[in-house]
C-alpha cells in the first residue's frame, strides 16, 4: 500500500509513524508513507495556502489551487478509474462520514490512499467536489487540523494489512471485530471473537493484584466456561459503554437473556 498525506505540517508525522506496528510495516515493505508540504504548491512569495471565506464569517479557508496542484503532482488516477485501480482520495473534515472499523477494512483493501488534511475553518468545497472520493471525520468533535486524524486512520488501516500483525487473527477477534467471526447462532467461533461487540475484559499475571483476584471463570481452564464468560462480559461492556452497537449487530436469544439480566431492554431508550 502507498499512502500520501498532503499537509501544511509535514514534520508532524516524524513521530507517529516511527514506532510499533507502523514502523515494522514500513520496514517490511507492506506500506510506504510520504508527506507533502502544501506550501510547496503555492505561487506567491508568502506561500499562502488560505484566504477569507466568501460570505463572511470567522476564520480562514484552505485555497483550492495549492491542493489541486499537490494532488496532480501525485499522478492520481481520475475519479472514474480509482475504484478499478484500488485508489482513493480522502478529505479529512468535521463534516465527513464517521470513521469506523468497517471503513478501515475497506481502505485496507486499496493499494493507494491520498489523504488531504483540512485546517482552519475548512477547505474550499470545490476540492471535495473535484478531487475527493470521500470525506471522513474521526469523531463528533473539532480538531485544529486533520493531521491527528490522518495518523489515526493510517494506524487503523495499516494494522489490517496482511503481515502487519504477528497473529493474523488479532485484527479479527477484537472490539468491532468482523461479522464473519460469528457463527450462525450469533456466538463467536473463537473464545476471542467479538462479533461487532466491544471486546471483553482482559487479565494477566499475577492472579491476584492488590487483593483483587481474576474472575473465577478464567482460572479453571474450561474453554466453554471461558467462552461464555467472555461473551457475557463483552455484552455487558457494550451495553454500558456503547449500547448503540447492540442495535446494529445480530444477537442470539441467549444474548438477549444475558442482556436482560444486566437491565437491557430491546428498543428501549437507555
Amino acid at each position: 500500500m502507498r499512502v500520501d498525506i498532503i499537509t501544511i505540517f509535514p514534520g508532524f508525522f516524524a513521530g507517529p509513524f516511527d514506532y510499533g506496528i507502523l514502523k515494522r510495516a514500513r520496514a517490511a515493505g507492506l506500506v510506504s508513507i510520504a508527506t507533502h508540504d502544501l506550501r510547496s504548491f503555492t505561487h506567491d512569495r508568502h506561500r499562502t495556502v488560505d484566504d477569507r471565506p466568501f460570505g463572511g464569517g470567522e476564520g480562514m479557508v484552505l485555497k483550492a489551487q495549492p491542493i489541486y496542484d499537490a494532488v496532480q503532482s501525485l499522478h492520481v488516477s481520475p475519479k472514474a478509474e480509482r475504484q478499478r485501480k484500488k485508489e482513493t482520495v480522502i478529505l479529512l473534515s468535521a463534516q465527513g462520514q464517521p470513521f469506523s472499523q468497517s471503513l478501515a477494512q475497506e481502505l485496507a483493501a486499496t493499494e493507494r490512499v491520498v489523504i488531504l488534511c483540512g485546517r482552519y475553518e475548512g477547505v474550499d468545497e470545490r476540492v471535495n467536489e473535484m478531487l475527493c472520493d470521500r470525506e471522513i471525520s474521526i469523531g463528533d468533535y473539532v480538531l485544529s487540523g486533520g493531521e491527528l486524524a490522518a495518523a489515526v486512520i493510517v494506524d487503523a488501516v495499516v494494522r489490517l494489512l496482511p503481515g502487519a500483525l504477528g497473529n493474523p487473527d488479532s485484527s479479527r477477534f477484537e472490539s468491532f471485530g468482523a461479522e464473519d467471526a460469528v457463527s450462525a447462532d450469533g456466538l463467536p467461533r473463537s473464545t476471542h471473537g467479538a462479533g461487532g461487540l466491544l471486546d471483553y475484559p482482559h487479565y494477566t499475571r499475577p492472579a491476584e493484584f492488590m487483593g483483587i483476584p481474576i474472575p473465577e471463570a478464567l482460572a479453571g481452564g474450561n474453554h466453554e466456561t471461558i467462552r461464555r464468560w467472555r461473551r457475557r462480559m463483552a455484552l455487558k461492556k457494550t451495553m454500558e459503554n456503547r449500547p448503540d452497537l447492540l442495535e446494529k449487530i445480530k444477537i442470539s436469544d441467549e444474548d438477549r437473556e444475558i442482556l436482560a439480566e444486566f437491565g437491557w431492554r430491546e428498543n428501549w431508550d437507555r
